[in-house]
C-alpha cells in the first residue's frame, strides 16, 4: 500500500510542475497503476481514492475536454484517458463531501466522455482513409466502453446520459457502424437500469423511440434493424405503459415491422415484439392500417430529418459567421499592407528618380568643362542618338514581352477548350453507350392493292422524268479531262507556294539589311566586327559596292578644274556619269 501511495505521490507532483502539454502522457501512468494485479480489492479502493484525492481524476476529466489532434499523443491518448476516468470512479468511495462527487463530479465526468465520443464520431465519419476510419472506429468503441462501465457502477448515471444532449446526438446518426454502437450503449443502459425511461422527461423518451422507429423506416441493413428491434422489445417487456405508448403513437409500427423485417435472421425477437404489440391493439377497421403505417413513417422521417436540419444549421452558422468575419479581417489587413507598400514604392521610385536627374545633370555638366567648344554640338548629337536608341530598345522589348503574354494567354484559353470540349465529348460519348436501343420491329407488309398503286406512281414519274444516258466513250473522255485540270491544278499550286517561299525570305532578308543599316555605328566608332556584320552574303552585290565606294573615292579626290560645272549641285550628290550604282541601296560609312 506504501508503494502504491508513494508513485501516487510522486505522478501528482510530477503532474504539478510539468508543462500542459506533457500531462496527458503522465496521466497514463495511472493505467499501470490500477492494472497491478498484485493488489487487493481494499488496496485497489485505497489507491482510488488516493488518485481521487490528489485531484488526478479531475485533471483527467478537464483534459477530455481540449482538442487532442493539436496535443501529444492525439486522440488515441483521450481514449485512455477515458477508460482509465471510468475505472477510477468505479469503486470508489469518497468519504469527503459524497454528495458533490455523485452530484457535481460524475455527471461532468459522464458529460465530458459524451463530448469526446462526440467528437471521434465526427472525425470518423469526415475521414477518407480506411486507416484513420478503423482508428477513430476503435477510440471511439473504447470510449462506449468507457461509458458504459461508468454507468454500469453508478446507476443513477443511466437517466444523467439518456437526458444529456450529446447521447441524443451521437443516437441520431445515418453511420451505421457508430449507430450500432450507441444501440448497444442503449441497451446497456436499459439493462441495468430496467425504470430509466420511466423516470426521464416525455420530450427524452419521445425522442428516443422517434429515432428507433426512424431507424427500423428508413435503412434497409439487418445489423441496424435487429439492434433496434431488440431496442423495442426490451421496452415493451418493462410495461404495459410503454406498449400503450407505442401502439398508440407509432400506429403502423406493426405493418412495418412484419413486411420490412420479416425474413432478416431475427424473426424470433421480432414476432415476440409483434406479439406484445398485437395484445394491446384496440379493435381498429382493416382498411384504415395503411393509413396509419404511412402516417407513422412520415412523423418518424419528418421528425428525424427535422432533428437533423436542426442539429447541423448550428454548427454550420457558426462556422459561416467566423468564416465570413475571418474573410473580411484578411481583406482589410491585405488592404492595409498593400496600401502601405505602393505608399513606400511610390516614396523610394521618387527619391530615386531625383537621385538619378540630380546625378545626370552632375555628369553633364561635368563633360561639358571637359570637352571643347567646338564639339559641344557634336557631342549633344551623339548623346540624343544614343538616347533615342535606348528608348528604342526598351519599347521593342516592352512590345515583344506584351505580345508574348497575349499570346501565352491566348494559348492557355485554346489549352482550357480543348480539355473542355474533350471531356464533353466523353461525356455525350459515355451517355450516347448507356442510352437503351430501341428495339428492332419488323416493317409491316404491303398488301398487293398498294404494292400495284406504289409501282404505278413509280412508272408515271419515270415517263415524266427520263434519265439522262451517257456512253462510255463520253465518260472516259470526260474523266481524261478531269485528271488533266487536276494535275495542271497541283503543278501551279507548287509553283506558287515556291514564290510565295522565295518572297517572303527576300523579304526578312530586306528587314534584316534595314534593322542593320538603322542600328549603324558611325565610322569613328566601327570595328572590324562591325565590317564583318554589313558584308553581303552575295559575292556580286559585294563587288558592285566596292566598285562604287572606290569611285566615290575617287571623286572626292578629282583636283577643282574637273569638278568645274558642278557649283549648282548639291553638296555630297555625286553625277550619275562619275558614279555607275545605285548608291541609294548601299550602306555609306559615317552617315546616319
Amino acid at each position: 500500500v506504501a508503494a502504491a501511495d508513494t508513485r501516487i505521490f510522486a505522478l501528482a507532483a510530477e503532474v504539478t510542475e510539468s508543462r500542459e502539454q506533457d500531462i496527458p502522457l503522465l496521466l497514463l501512468k495511472l493505467k499501470g497503476i490500477l492494472n497491478d494485479s498484485s493488489l487487493g480489492c481494499e488496496e485497489s479502493k485505497k489507491i482510488k481514492r488516493d488518485i481521487y484525492d490528489y485531484d488526478l481524476t479531475r485533471y483527467c476529466m478537464l483534459l477530455l475536454r481540449q482538442d487532442h489532434s493539436r496535443l501529444r499523443g492525439g486522440w488515441a491518448t483521450a481514449a485512455q484517458l477515458a477508460e482509465i476516468l471510468s475505472h477510477c470512479c468505479v469503486g470508489l468511495e469518497v468519504k469527503e463531501d459524497p454528495e458533490e462527487f455523485h452530484k457535481k463530479f460524475l455527471p461532468s465526468a459522464m458529460n465530458n466522455l459524451l463530448g469526446l465520443g462526440r467528437r471521434l464520431q465526427a472525425r470518423f465519419i469526415r475521414a477518407v482513409k480506411d486507416r484513420e476510419k478503423q482508428d477513430f472506429l476503435r477510440w471511439f468503441q473504447t470510449v462506449t466502453d468507457a461509458i458504459c462501465w461508468l454507468f454500469g457502477g453508478h446507476i443513477r448515471l443511466a437517466e444523467c446520459v439518456l437526458q444529456n444532449d450529446h447521447f441524443l446526438q451521437l443516437l441520431i446518426t445515418d453511420d451505421v457502424e457508430t449507430a450500432a454502437i450507441m444501440m448497444s450503449v442503449l441497451h446497456n443502459i436499459l439493462r441495468v437500469n430496467s425504470s430509466v425511461l420511466l423516470e426521464v422527461d416525455e420530450e427524452t423518451l419521445h425522442m428516443v423511440l422517434d429515432e428507433l422507429v426512424y431507424k427500423l423506416s428508413s435503412t434497409a441493413n439487418p445489423v441496424i434493424g435487429n439492434s433496434a428491434t431488440k431496442l423495442l422489445l426490451l421496452v415493451a417487456k418493462f410495461g404495459k405503459q410503454l406498449v400503450e405508448l407505442l401502439t398508440a403513437r407509432y400506429k403502423g409500427l406493426k405493418g412495418l415491422l412484419s413486411k420490412q423485417w420479416t425474413g432478416k435472421g431475427f424473426d424470433r425477437d421480432l414476432n415476440q415484439l409483434l406479439d406484445l404489440l398485437y395484445s394491446k391493439q384496440s379493435n381498429e377497421k382493416g382498411q384504415m392500417e395503411g393509413q396509419h403505417q404511412a402516417a407513422c413513417i412520415i412523423q418518424a422521417a419528418w421528425r428525424g430529418f427535422q432533428m437533423r436540419k436542426r442539429l447541423k444549421k448550428l454548427p454550420q452558422a457558426v462556422t459561416t459567421l467566423q468564416r465570413s468575419f475571418r474573410a473580411k479581417r484578411e481583406q482589410e489587413l491585405q488592404h492595409l499592407k498593400k496600401q502601405k507598400e505602393d505608399e513606400a514604392l511610390k516614396l523610394q521610385m521618387q527619391l530615386e528618380r531625383q537621385r538619378a536627374r540630380r546625378f545626370f545633370h552632375e555628369r553633364q555638366l561635368a563633360l561639358l568643362q571637359i570637352i571643347h567648344a567646338s564639339q559641344v554640338n557634336k557631342y549633344m548629337e551623339e548623346m540624343e542618338g544614343k538616347s533615342a536608341l535606348t528608348i528604342q530598345r526598351f519599347w521593342r522589348g516592352y512590345r515583344a514581352r506584351r505580345n508574348f503574354h497575349q499570346q501565352r494567354q491566348f494559348l492557355k484559353e485554346y489549352k482550357a477548350a480543348v480539355i473542355i470540349q474533350r471531356a464533353a465529348c466523353k461525356f455525350l460519348e459515355k451517355r450516347r453507350r448507356k442510352r437503351p436501343l430501341s428495339p428492332w420491329k419488323d416493317p409491316k407488309g404491303l398488301t398487293d392493292e398498294q404494292r400495284l398503286a406504289l409501282q404505278q406512281k413509280v412508272d408515271d414519274y419515270i415517263k415524266l422524268h427520263p434519265a439522262s444516258q451517257m456512253s462510255e466513250e463520253m465518260s472516259k473522255e470526260l474523266h481524261i479531262q478531269a485528271q488533266e485540270k487536276l494535275a495542271q491544278f497541283l503543278l501551279r499550286s507548287k509553283l506558287d507556294q515556291r514564290a510565295l517561299q522565295r518572297r517572303q525570305t527576300l523579304l526578312a532578308l530586306v528587314n534584316t539589311d534595314v534593322e542593320l543599316l538603322l542600328n549603324a555605328p558611325g565610322l569613328a566608332e566601327t570595328t572590324e566586327k562591325d565590317l564583318d556584320v554589313f558584308m553581303s552574303r552575295s559575292i556580286p552585290v559585294a563587288t558592285k559596292a566596292r566598285q562604287s565606294h572606290n569611285t566615290v573615292l575617287k571623286y572626292t579626290r578629282w583636283p577643282w578644274w574637273k569638278k568645274l560645272g558642278d557649283e549648282f549641285m548639291e553638296d555630297g550628290v555625286i553625277p550619275d556619269d562619275a558614279l555607275n550604282a545605285e548608291l541609294g541601296t548601299l550602306f555609306i560609312g559615317g552617315k546616319k
